[in-house]
């Protein structure tokens, strides 16, 4: 499988549910079992498998390795890489519910989020969005601020992973935007005056699907594309 370009992100979608003609557990290593095993609900456990096997099998296409030879060191704040190298290919795995995004760029930090569309509690955004993306939400009409807030939602968690920072950093403490047919974007960071420029945010949603979904990617990068993978096949050429 060819690596991203220079200019690319590749963008993977999966349904963790859906059946899978082999043994995720096989692929896993003792730790993913571990961590599986953590999970109170089967249903919880069985896709966190899919999910990490999954993985496995996608960067074992692009390094022409084995899934299971796949190796994983975490960062600070857990955030996962691969383990030695080989420098030029960096990814970031998000899920919701069934549905997961898996985004690889060739080496620069990435970070992606997904998120089901769900009702959300109105005081949400008062306890986490900055001001300006609290009153950009209070703006827009109430039919619309279910999607708003996962557009800002998804933005930022995207923001987040690309910093591999977790919530250390604060959600407040940057803004995103918000509003329908309004382009993803990091309009500012506290304390850093210039450094939204610096970032490119994209927004992913799949259309006529339900239940609906959006994600987001965000890189510390200016002039990098989206190319759309599929589930799990060879991609593009």
């Amino acid at each position: 499988m060819r690596p991203p370009a220079a200019d690319e992100v590749h963008l993977w979608t999966m349904s963790l549910d859906a059946p899978d003609a082999e043994d995720p557990w096989a692929v896993l290593s003792p730790d993913e079992r571990d961590r599986a095993g953590r999970f109170l609900r089967p249903i919880h456990r069985d896709r966190y498998a899919a999910g990490r096997a999954w993985l496995r099998r996608v960067l074992a296409g692009y390094l022409g390795r084995s899934p299971s030879e796949i190796a994983f060191a975490y960062g600070q704040h857990e955030k996962p890489a691969l383990a030695g190298g080989p420098g030029w290919l960096d990814f970031n795995l998000a899920h919701s519910e069934e549905h997961a995004l898996l985004a690889v760029s060739p080496g620069f930090p990435v970070g992606v989020d997904i998120e089901v569309l769900r009702p959300v509690d109105e005081k949400l955004p008062q306890r986490f969005f900055a001001p300006g993306e609290v009153a950009a939400l209070a703006a827009l009409p109430a039919a619309a601020r279910q999607a708003a807030f996962f557009r800002c939602w998804t933005r930022k968690e995207a923001y987040l992973k690309a910093l591999g920072s977790g919530l250390a950093t604060p959600l407040d403490a940057f803004e995103v935007t918000l509003g329908p047919g309004e382009a993803a974007r990091l309009l500012r960071v506290a304390g850093k005056p210039d450094e939204a420029a610096a970032w490119q945010m994209l927004h992913w949603e799949p259309e006529g699907q339900l239940p609906r979904r959006m994600g987001a990617v965000a890189a510390r990068r200016r002039g990098w594309r989206l190319v759309e993978m599929g589930s799990g096949g060879a991609g593009p050429p």
